[in-house]
């Protein structure tokens, strides 16, 4: 079903756009892929035994999550397809145009980079998908 993107003022989601970018740009420890069309939101947390990362991929196939433990560097990356109303109960066929009047939602290729600290075992890094959430569990040295 082709999407058709409706008419809006000029310049009318721009101060949206500048303030995601800018947002991005202060992750600080984290860092993102400036060529990708997205960046994954992260919560970082640590305990006595381990760092944990929680990453939100809402609407993204757990089998389409490339994820890379190298060089104290956690690179995850992966594809988000643009969210669709779901078809309705009772028509036969999806309707041939649907016009869209807000998309606030990321998809499209993404990528987040987490520069990880020096007591990282990489050997023993666990990760999970539950409920559109990617948590990494990242144990000390």
């Amino acid at each position: 079903m082709p999407l058709e993107t409706a008419a809006e003022p000029n310049f009318g989601n721009m101060m949206h756009n500048v303030s995601k970018r800018m947002d991005q740009l202060q992750k600080g420890f984290f860092s993102f892929c400036p060529n990708e069309t997205w960046t994954p939101s992260v919560n970082l947390y640590e305990n006595e035994r381990s760092y944990i990362l929680c990453i939100d991929l809402a609407g993204v196939d757990k089998d389409k999550i490339d994820l890379i433990v190298s060089d104290n560097q956690l690179r995850l990356r992966g594809k988000r397809p643009a969210p669709l109303p779901p078809r309705q109960a009772g028509r036969k066929s999806p309707p041939s145009r649907l016009r869209v009047h807000l998309m606030e939602i990321d998809h499209g290729t993404f990528c987040r980079v987490v520069e990880l600290p020096q007591d990282v075992n990489h050997d023993k890094v666990h990760a999970s998908y539950q409920s559109g959430m990617l948590w990494i569990e990242l144990p000390k040295k």
